[in-house]
């Protein structure tokens, strides 16, 4: 939708795993996830710090299935109907 001034509003869904799931509005943590509008141009680390994880717990991010490293998130842009999964460090054995 666009918005004045010529700025495009995308919709993605926002996935949280683990212990990250408790970063998303209650009714969302059953299926962990939540589809939101962002402007279109949007990178990785907006979506990230929009919810205030610590930076510790942002561990795996992928988009679409594809892993984005720390240092691109400020610059991978997310699309429409994009799918931005996050998991936090995982211990086992």
């Amino acid at each position: 939708m666009a918005e004045p001034g010529g700025v495009t509003d995308v919709q993605i869904t926002f996935k949280l795993f683990a212990s990250l799931r408790e970063y998303l509005p209650r009714e969302c943590r059953v299926d962990n996830q939540l589809a939101i509008d962002v402007p279109e141009g949007t990178a990785v680390q907006a979506v990230i710090d929009r919810f205030n994880m610590p930076a510790a717990l942002v561990h795996l991010v992928l988009v679409n299935g594809t892993y984005v490293p720390p240092d691109q998130r400020s610059h991978h842009l997310l699309r429409d109907r994009d799918e931005l999964a996050v998991w936090p460090p995982i211990a086992g054995g």
